[in-house]
């Protein structure tokens, strides 16, 4: 039970990572909140965490509006009092060439990853700055290196790296840790979609991953989740403004 009795708001879980993260905090023993744009995604990822005994609540959200975030944190302080862990997880792909990439392709993913956490956390910090603790988890990606065909993606990734490192710099006084974590080939929706931009079968695609990993396999939702627990957890108490890649070597 490494995150007991601790509460944390994972954005973007109902369904992916997100979920896979908050079902494993709240098998540790934290009271989770699931939060995603999707109300009935939200309930039913909610449902089966009770149902194996976790404690959460759905809260619908929109990270990019503001009004809507600070709605998210006031009910999880109203139901919980507190708020210890926060995993900024929500993002989107519009995946596409330079020369074929519209404003609404750089705008809405710019704004759900960077925006977006830059919002939750500007809320979710002025509770751990009172308390004097907390966690905060980035979720960034191996496309923050560069990759082809997702320039707005791979921008916005790599901002989160750099907003990783300043938020750990700048709230490390509070006893607030703040890391990232990159996750590389992982079997979502997300990397389904990837596949289908290219025009390659998904099983293919995968078989594409596998040969180019050290450890010839490629990542399951709980894997990227694992390494979240790590830093929602006291055993990463010394650690801070880290970027963690779970891509299974290449």
């Amino acid at each position: 039970m490494r995150v007991k009795d601790r509460v944390a708001i994972v954005t973007g879980s109902a369904r992916g990572i997100g979920a896979a993260t908050a079902a494993r905090l709240a098998k540790e023993g934290a009271k989770v909140v699931v939060c995603d744009v999707s109300g009935q995604q939200c309930r039913e990822t909610a449902v089966g965490i009770r149902a194996d005994g976790g404690e959460a609540l759905a809260v619908a959200c929109d990270v990019t509006r503001r009004e809507q975030v600070k709605d998210l944190v006031q009910k999880t302080v109203d139901t919980y009092g507190r708020i210890d862990i926060l995993v900024n997880n929500a993002g989107v792909i519009r995946d596409n060439l330079v020369h074929k990439m519209s404003d609404d392709d750089w705008d809405t993913v710019m704004n759900v990853h960077l925006k977006g956490a830059f919002y939750v956390t500007q809320e979710v910090q002025k509770y751990m700055v009172a308390q004097q603790y907390g966690k905060i988890v980035n979720i960034s990606s191996t496309s923050a290196l560069g990759n082809r065909g997702q320039l707005n993606y791979a921008t916005a990734k790599a901002g989160m790296q750099g907003f990783t490192k300043t938020l750990a710099i700048e709230l490390g006084r509070f006893h607030i840790n703040v890391n990232a974590v990159a996750p590389g080939f992982i079997e979502t929706d997300m990397t389904k979609a990837t596949a289908e931009r290219v025009g390659v079968d998904f099983d293919q695609f995968r078989e594409m991953a596998k040969e180019r990993s050290v450890l010839r396999t490629t990542g399951q939702p709980i894997d990227v989740a694992n390494a979240i627990l790590f830093f929602a957890s006291d055993e990463a108490r010394f650690i801070t403004g880290q970027v963690l890649y779970v891509r299974g070597g290449i």
